[in-house]
């Protein structure tokens, strides 16, 4: 059974192990509210690497192009043949490295190669195949990218008789603070970045699509002349982090994580909870054991953080040390837990939520993190 290909009603998985529920309402909503943050010509790149950031890339993408989105980006050659297999007509632009022995993938399926240096440059056009490619620029995050004072280096590209320039970006290095240092660095990577394309246009270039903002980018900053917006852990109703932003839109989160509980007990005083005996209980306790665990991408860092599942629509610490493909929670203050019961880690049950925020602090990482690095064997039901 594919994860991305389960579209039967979710009750028919609820008596399963753990699952991940993928609401389409709630991300169309997030798409649109989005896209109308965009200034008129830019368009929303959906951004749908690391399989759609668990959300399952295949049916993300079609249900998005169904919705006329018509740009997405992806990490790996691999995804984006992926995607294509599946039916996706439209443009996927690969952002990170592909071989060039891989380059017969780039025009077998049509995609875009991001560029990030006049050497890569060579070897894709030396391969033989023609290729669609957008030019990235480093103005400043040195992750990747063309330093923007080698002027020479990104014309020659231009040149290369196998090589179609569709498109030029950046990417910046701080866009998700708004301390005034951080502001100041977006901005000039942003003047570097218009400076540059400028004085390709001037020489008779033509530079393509445009597009220098992620998803903190268009929430902080105003950028009138791109093309795109590349959005990914935003458009999953979702922010890496708490921090403000200067746009506030009102996203709604599209994945939940439940699982279900597997047995009851009770245990005494003295009494301890999973490997290593890091949780002795100080009373008598009702104790559940739920079938989720670091294999299925529960941070193995969250016990003893004061983590909670939410059961019967009430919050549930979860005790000891969460295990491979299992984890224990404290239902003594819940009435009538039994097994077959659903634990909710991320997402609403009753009149409480679980946010992946939320969830991410507990694991002192972000979201992305969380939400990317959850496992396959969790079936993607699509609502």
């Amino acid at each position: 059974m594919s994860n991305d290909t389960l579209n039967s009603p979710p009750e028919l998985y609820l008596k399963g192990r753990a699952w991940v529920e993928i609401d389409l309402l709630a991300l169309e909503h997030n798409a649109q509210t989005l896209q109308s943050l965009l200034p008129q010509g830019c368009q929303l790149m959906a951004v749908v690497k690391a399989d759609a950031y668990g959300h399952g890339a295949i049916h993300i993408a079609k249900h998005l192009e169904a919705m006329g989105i018509k740009a997405f980006a992806v990490a790996t050659v691999s995804e984006g043949v992926s995607l294509r297999q599946s039916g996706l007509l439209s443009d996927i632009l690969i952002m990170n490295y592909t071989h060039p022995q891989n380059a017969v993938f780039l025009e077998k399926y049509g995609l875009m190669q991001l560029i990030v240096d006049g050497e890569y440059a060579k070897a894709l056009n030396d391969s033989g195949y023609e290729i669609f490619v957008h030019i990235s620029l480093d103005t400043g995050m040195h992750r990747e990218g063309i330093d923007i004072s080698k002027t020479e280096e990104i014309e020659s590209i231009f040149s290369m008789k196998n090589l179609k320039v569709e498109g030029i970006s950046t990417h910046f290095s701080s866009s998700d603070s708004l301390v005034q240092e951080d502001i100041d660095i977006t901005m000039r990577q942003l003047s570097l970045f218009y400076d540059t394309v400028d004085s390709l246009v001037s020489k008779g270039y033509d530079v393509g699509k445009l597009h220098s903002q992620a998803t903190y980018g268009l929430l902080n900053y105003d950028d009138d002349r791109s093309h795109f917006a590349r959005i990914g852990i935003a458009l999953y109703g979702v922010m890496s982090h708490d921090d403000k932003t200067r746009l506030s839109p009102k996203l709604k989160p599209v994945l939940s994580l439940r699982a279900n509980i597997a047995q009851v007990r009770w245990i005494e005083a003295g009494e301890s909870v999973s490997y290593g005996r890091t949780f002795v209980a100080d009373k008598r306790i009702k104790l559940a054991t739920v079938c989720v665990g670091y294999a299925d991408g529960i941070p193995r860092n969250m016990s003893g953080k004061d983590a909670t599942c939410l059961v019967h629509g009430k919050r549930a610490p979860i005790l000891g040390r969460i295990c491979m493909d299992l984890l224990m929670i404290d239902v003594s203050d819940i009435d009538n837990v039994v097994a077959g019961d659903v634990a909710t880690l991320i997402g609403n049950d009753g009149d409480d939520e679980i946010r992946c925020e939320d969830f991410a602090l507990l694991s002192d990482t972000i979201t992305n993190e969380i939400l990317s690095r959850l496992g396959s064997r969790l079936p993607r039901i699509y609502i």
